[in-house]
């Protein structure tokens, strides 16, 4: 039995990958001026263009925190476990998450799609032809756009989401804003931040990565390019979620 096509050749041929979008990196930083307007531009369709429905999702989360568990905790007068289960929810647990599952759902399927494209239309052997690396030019600004793409927009879901869940708290129990805010940069702490940005870089690596590995994975058919799409989606944020269990156990421990 041959190691190709098994789960083993799966996983070292997108270590190798991986470790290839590394070393490209390194040239990419130091030849960005050649690049970076595929980052810039790979940065304004992952970040800014999805910040309407993550604003969305921020104020929905917020919000059903506050309907859900101000009344509970109203029973046993424990008002202010509330700032506890925000920080939890926004920042530590589901916002990261969320903030994966609008990156997958829009760049994933997206990244994969045009690398496909240009894989099924020979654009990528045309690059090869005059000395141009797909992986350097196509792979790594796509990388890190959305990396950073994803790290940006966990912050932006986090404050999105606690300052939107004030304006659903005025509802319940109103109170100002000083006294709310107070409250929540008590609660927030280092690890806190900490491990939200870790679990938005990781994401955003895995979500780029496994885009690229199923754009480029491709064959002759023009009917890959949407089953593309669709299996860099299912897969990144399948990922994702297995990479969350771990690290929330680790942050649980060192607490």
């Amino acid at each position: 039995m041959t190691l190709k096509n098994t789960p083993v050749h799966s996983v070292l041929y997108s270590l190798g990958f991986f470790i290839r979008i590394i070393k490209g990196t390194v040239y990419f930083l130091q030849n960005w001026r050649a690049y970076y307007k595929i980052l810039v531009m790979q940065i304004l369709f992952t970040f800014v263009e999805a910040l309407g429905i993550a604003s969305l999702l921020a104020l929905g989360i917020g919000a059903a925190a506050n309907v859900i568990g101000v009344p509970f905790l109203t029973g046993f007068s424990q008002e202010r476990l509330i700032y506890s289960l925000l920080i939890a929810v926004i920042t530590r647990e589901l916002g990261p998450l969320l903030a994966a599952l609008i990156i997958a759902a829009r760049s994933a399927t997206a990244i994969a799609t045009e690398i496909a494209g240009m894989v099924i239309s020979h654009e990528v052997e045309a690059y090869i032809s005059i000395g141009v690396d797909p992986i350097e030019y196509l792979a790594v600004p796509r990388f890190l756009g959305v990396t950073i793409s994803m790290f940006l927009l966990n912050i932006y879901f986090s404050i999105f989401g606690l300052a939107g869940s004030f304006v659903v708290a005025q509802l319940f129990n109103p109170l100002p804003a000083d006294v709310y805010f107070f409250y929540i940069l008590q609660i927030l702490t280092l690890q806190d931040i900490v491990i939200s940005i870790v679990k938005s870089i990781f994401f955003g690596m895995i979500i780029s990565v496994v885009a690229l590995l199923e754009g480029f994975s491709v064959q002759l058919a023009s009917t890959e390019i949407p089953v593309a799409g669709l299996k860099a989606v299912s897969a990144a944020f399948a990922w994702c979620i297995m990479l969350n269990i771990p690290l929330t156990i680790m942050y649980y421990m060192v607490m």
